[in-house]
Formats: structure tokens, C-alpha cells, sequence
């Protein structure tokens, strides 16, 4: 018996010594410092339990061997990195590749060419984004509430920003469209739409805003107000421009600050944390 509990003593002490060793390495896009400065605030609970530094920046290899370097200085054994992206689909590759998880580089444009990083120790990728979290349905719904004064006489609008590549943009498309499902149940407003405004490439965007715009003169003329929502991590962006002159509500409230958003973070570094031990004990069977 006395054997038997100190063997679980040691899985114990073990396990609680490997968790605290695999840091989290954040990307994040990246913005103003107030912007910036709502994602730290998001992990700022988190660094009691784990070594935690930010890597802002679209895969930008310099400030992600950067935030890498500080981890393994800060003690991290290895390295479980968290993409807190809108979208999995984001910066996938290039990161696989500059991580040494992929051996080729993405073909195509990228924001920051891709270059292989200098690891010292075992790296996993997270690969979700925001938009696959039910997590955020719950946002959405207490922003839409929040805003709400006569939900039958109201539209909600969430809008994201949306990528260029069509069949993509589809996909952005359906899954805030599931999110969405969930204001539809718990509100009783008027209809709940989605869009993107595919803001960084000319020529959709401009006719994305006019569909946009288009929407909420509609229901402006139908005696309805329009909500909007923004589906971005933090703040409005462009919104303020896009709907100039046109009646509406907003709090310019993005996904954060939200404490979702923190749990979200902590259950994709626990997952990718867990590939980490999973490959750790192959590595160590196949030496046995």
C-alpha cells in the first residue's frame, strides 16, 4: 500500500512539474496598444499557472522566435502555441512551417515571409479559431441583449472582417451563422444576419459595403433598428466609416474583454498541451 501511494504521489508531483515546464506562446494579431493591451489583460490570470508570452504580429517570424526565446528563458521545457485568430484557417501554414511542423513553405501571399524559427525545445500548434468556440455564441448573445430595448422591432447585424478567398469566406460565413443560432433562440428579434466585409481586399469589400449598407437602410425604412455586432476580438474597426450617416446601435464591443475569451485560451492550451505529453511518451517508447 505504502509503495502504491507514493507511486501517486509521484504521477502527482510529475504532472503538476510538466504543466508548469510547457509555456503559452500567444499570436495575436496585433493593433493599437489599447487593443493590444485588452489581449494581455485576457492572460493576465493565466501567467499564475504557466509561463505566458505574446507573439503580435500576422505569423510574424521575428516576434514569434521572440516570445519562443522568452518562454524557454522563463523555464518552458516546451512550447504550446495558442492562435487567437477569428479564424483556424489564419496564418495556419506559415506558422506550421516556421514551427518546423510543416516542411514546406506555403506558396502564395503572406503577410511576413515565412522562415523556419531556431527551436530549442518541443512545439505544438493549436488549430481552431474563434469562430469554431461555442464559446462565443454566449458573447454574442449578451451583446445583442445588452443593446436590446424592443427586440421585435430590432435586426441584428454581425459582421466580421472576412478573408478574400471565396470559398473561405463561405466558411467564415456558416460558422457565425451557427453562432448566430444562438440569439435566435434566447431573443425574440425581428431576424439575425451575419456578413463579412472582406475589408482588406478591394473590390469585395466595397461590394460588401454596399450590401451592408443597403441592409440597414432597409430596415431603417421598415420602422426597425439594426444592431450591430462586431465578430473581431476586440473593438469596432472600421464600422464607424462603413455605416457613417445610417441609424443604428452599437457599443463597439468586441469578443473582449470577456472572460470567455481567457477560458477559451486555457482549453486550447490544455489540448495542445496534451499533444505535447501524448508525442513525448511516443518519443519515449519508440527509445525503449
Amino acid at each position: 500500500m505504502r509503495v502504491f501511494l507514493l507511486g501517486i504521489l509521484c504521477f502527482l508531483v510529475g504532472s503538476a512539474s510538466s504543466q508548469s515546464k510547457v509555456g503559452l506562446l500567444l499570436m495575436a494579431h496585433g493593433g493599437t496598444e489599447t487593443w493590444n493591451g485588452a489581449v494581455e489583460e485576457s492572460v493576465a490570470s493565466l501567467r499564475v499557472d504557466m509561463p505566458v508570452s505574446i507573439a503580435f504580429g500576422m505569423a510574424n517570424p521575428v516576434t514569434l522566435q521572440t516570445a519562443l526565446d522568452d518562454l524557454v528563458s522563463h523555464g518552458a521545457e516546451s512550447v504550446a502555441v495558442v492562435r487567437l485568430f477569428v479564424s483556424g484557417e489564419s496564418f495556419l501554414k506559415e506558422t506550421a512551417y516556421s514551427f518546423q511542423l510543416e516542411a514546406h513553405a506555403p506558396s502564395g501571399h503572406t503577410m511576413h515571409e515565412p522562415r523556419v524559427l531556431d527551436l530549442s525545445v518541443p512545439v505544438s500548434l493549436s488549430v481552431g479559431g474563434l469562430l469554431d468556440a461555442q464559446l462565443m455564441a454566449g458573447i454574442l448573445v449578451d451583446r445583442a441583449l445588452g443593446l436590446s430595448i424592443d427586440p421585435s422591432k430590432e435586426s441584428i447585424l454581425i459582421v466580421g472582417h472576412g478573408p478574400g478567398d471565396d470559398d473561405e469566406n463561405k466558411r467564415w460565413v456558416s460558422k457565425m451563422d451557427h453562432l448566430a443560432e444562438s440569439i435566435r433562440k434566447d431573443g425574440d428579434f425581428h431576424s439575425v444576419n451575419v456578413s463579412t466585409l472582406r475589408e482588406d481586399w478591394t473590390g469585395k469589400r466595397e461590394a460588401a459595403e454596399l450590401e451592408l449598407q443597403a441592409f440597414v437602410r432597409t430596415e431603417s425604412t421598415a420602422g426597425r433598428t439594426v444592431i450591430i455586432i462586431p465578430f473581431r476580438l476586440f473593438g469596432f474597426g472600421p464600422y464607424a466609416d462603413v455605416f457613417e450617416g445610417l441609424s443604428y446601435r452599437a457599443d463597439s464591443l468586441g469578443l473582449l474583454p470577456d472572460q470567455r475569451v481567457t477560458d477559451w485560451i486555457r482549453s486550447q492550451y490544455m489540448s495542445t498541451k496534451e499533444t505535447l505529453i501524448q508525442s513525448e511518451m511516443m518519443n519515449h517508447q519508440s527509445h525503449d
